[in-house]
């Protein structure tokens, strides 16, 4: 992220996919996370707001559980899906807190992005949790998903949070 461009954007959406943060052993990938958090910090100190949308729980949840997630049924899924989401927030915690910077974590389901009082709800708490220079860290609930993890995708998440708090950046 540091070699972009992006003094003219203040409020920032960045999209992790589970590809950068979980390793071929399925073991997260602290380097690079704590690269990331270096980023978040030198963004954070030039007064943008970054808000992360990140993917891995079931990835990380899988090893965890001893789970294919190939041959997984959906409930074993979502359990990785718990199982790892633990472990996610946790690290992106431990990488911000370097740099003293507050992670906060939230889960949603596409529901709480397109129902009007959810949304508003969303939205509200994302306001505060940017105002107090907190980073939320922000995923798919896949423990109460169903399609979602069959179909669903962060990419898309990733956009709707963007409109939800009026980013001017998706990367």
């Amino acid at each position: 992220m540091s070699g972009l461009v992006l003094a003219n954007y203040r409020r920032l959406v960045v999209k992790v996919g589970s590809a950068l943060l979980v390793g071929n052993d399925g073991q997260l990938n602290r380097a690079w996370l704590e690269k990331l958090a270096d980023d978040v910090a030198m963004l954070a100190s030039r007064d943008h707001e970054v808000l992360i949308v990140s993917s891995g729980a079931i990835a990380i949840g899988s090893l965890v559980l001893g789970i294919n997630k190939r041959r997984a049924r959906l409930e074993e899924l979502q359990a990785a899906a718990a199982a790892g989401q633990v472990q996610l927030v946790h690290a992106y915690q431990e990488a911000l807190r370097r740099h003293k910077i507050v992670a906060a974590q939230i889960l949603l389901t596409p529901d709480d992005t397109e129902n009007r009082r959810r949304f508003l709800n969303v939205r509200r708490t994302l306001g505060k949790l940017i105002e107090r220079s907190v980073v939320p860290v922000i995923n798919e609930n896949d423990t109460v998903a169903t399609e979602e993890i069959r179909y669903g995708d962060n990419d898309r998440l990733a956009a709707r949070i963007a409109q939800l708090v009026m980013a001017d950046a998706l990367i």
